[in-house]
């Protein structure tokens, strides 16, 4: 299990990106536009600068659902190899066994 302090920051990230979506945008259409004069496109990115750090989508670490592992994450499922893997040998994953050969 993955340290509470952790999956807490990861969940705070979360929230902010919810929170500053609309307005990052906004500012990198407008320091991306190549039409737009010089001085408004370094005005918005000095803008885009001022705003948190952690709204920031780059900064958001998949984790798994069920443990808070941050490694070894499957997208579609949402959870870790070991987490999937205890699942499915407990027969909770449909469809899924164990394979021997």
């Amino acid at each position: 299990m993955a340290k509470k302090s952790a999956m807490n920051r990861n969940a705070n990230v979360a929230k902010l990106i919810k929170q500053y979506a609309e307005k990052r945008a906004a500012l990198k259409a407008i320091a991306n536009d190549e039409a737009r004069s010089l001085e408004e496109r370094f005005e918005a990115r000095l803008k885009l600068a001022e705003l948190p750090r952690s709204s920031s989508p780059v900064r958001y670490r998949n984790r798994c659902e069920v443990t808070g592992r941050p490694r070894a994450f499957y997208r579609k499922l949402k959870m870790s190899r070991i987490a999937l893997r205890d699942l499915a040998s407990s027969g909770q994953v449909p469809g899924m066994t164990k394979s021997s050969w």
